[in-house]
C-alpha cells in the first residue's frame, strides 16, 4: 500500500525530537510539506529540516509554546499565510515532570497538563476554522499507554494522556460530518531520550512486559500516524491506537 500525502500542508507540534522528529520526516517523506513546530531547541530543529531536505522533502520550522494561547495563534497565522491551508495537524508536543503524588507540587501539574493536554486544545481548536472550510482534515493527537493504564510517579502525565483521549472521541464526533477525521496513537515504551536513562536492568524489565520483545522506536510510532494522514484512512475516526508492541491489549 503506497500512501501518498502530496500537496498536503502538516504540522507536527514538538516535531524536531525523538517520536516527533520521526513523525516529521515521515510525513515528508510520504510528499507533505510539513511545518515543524518546537519551543526551544532551534538546533534540532534545523538538524530535522536538513535531514528531511537532504531526502528531497519540504520542511520549514516554527517556533512557538503551544501552551501558550498567543503563540498558538501566531503559529497557525504564519502557516496559513504561507501555505493558504492546514490538511494534518500532529499534536506531539509533551513532557514529563514525574514524581509522586505526596511530593508533586502545584507547577509540576499544571506544567504537564499545559503542555500536553490544555495544548492540544489551543491547537485544535485553531486548526478546525481551516479544516471546516476546507471539508477535510486529518488530527491526530499522541497520548500514551500510561493514558490506560496509568503508572506510578506519573499521575499528571497520565491525566492529560488519558484525557487527550475522552478530547479525541469528543472532537471527532463534532467534526466528523466535515469529513474531518481526529484519532489518537498511544505509544508504549519506545527508545528515545526518555527512555535512554533507564538502566540495561531496567530496560529488560520492560522488554519481559512486551509481547514483541523489545522496545520500539519512534519510526514505529511514525508509521501509524502517517497511515492516519492518509486517505487510506478516511473512514476511521475517534480511535486509539495503541503501538506498544501488545503490552497493554484491549
Amino acid at each position: 500500500m503506497q500512501i501518498t500525502l502530496t500537496d498536503r500542508v502538516a504540522i507536527v507540534t514538538g516535531g524536531s525530537r525523538g517520536i516527533g522528529r520521526a513523525i516529521s520526516i515521515a510525513l515528508a517523506g510520504a510528499g507533505a510539506t510539513v511545518v515543524i513546530n518546537y519551543r526551544g531547541n532551534t538546533a534540532a530543529a534545523e538538524e530535522t529540516i536538513a535531514a528531511i531536505t537532504a531526502s528531497g522533502g519540504k520542511a520549514i520550522a516554527i517556533q512557538a509554546d503551544v501552551a501558550n494561547g498567543d503563540d498558538v495563534k501566531r503559529l497557525f497565522s504564519e502557516v496559513t499565510a504561507a501555505y493558504g491551508r492546514i490538511d494534518i495537524l500532529v499534536n506531539n508536543a509533551g513532557i514529563t515532570r514525574d514524581t509522586l503524588m505526596m511530593r508533586m507540587k502545584d507547577d509540576d501539574w499544571d506544567a504537564v497538563l499545559d503542555t500536553n493536554l490544555k495544548s492540544q486544545f489551543l491547537t485544535t481548536r485553531a486548526a478546525i476554522s481551516t479544516m471546516v472550510r476546507a471539508r477535510y482534515g486529518r488530527i491526530i493527537n499522541i497520548t500514551s499507554v500510561v493514558g490506560l493504564m496509568g503508572n506510578a510517579g506519573q499521575a499528571n502525565y497520565a491525566a492529560a494522556k488519558a484525557g487527550i483521549i475522552g478530547f479525541t472521541k469528543s472532537v471527532a464526533r463534532e467534526i466528523g460530518s466535515r469529513s474531518i477525521t481526529v484519532n489518537a496513537v498511544a505509544p508504549g515504551f519506545i527508545d528515545t531520550e526518555l527512555t535512554a536513562v533507564l538502566t540495561e536492568e531496567m530496560r529488560e524489565g520492560l522488554k519481559k512486559q512486551i509481547p514483541l520483545g523489545r522496545l520500539g522506536t519512534p519510526e514505529d510510532v511514525a508509521g501509524v500516524v502517517t497511515f492516519l494522514a492518509s486517505d487510506q484512512a478516511a473512514y476511521i475516526t475517534g480511535q486509539t491506537f495503541n503501538c506498544d508492541g501488545g503490552m497493554v491489549m484491549q
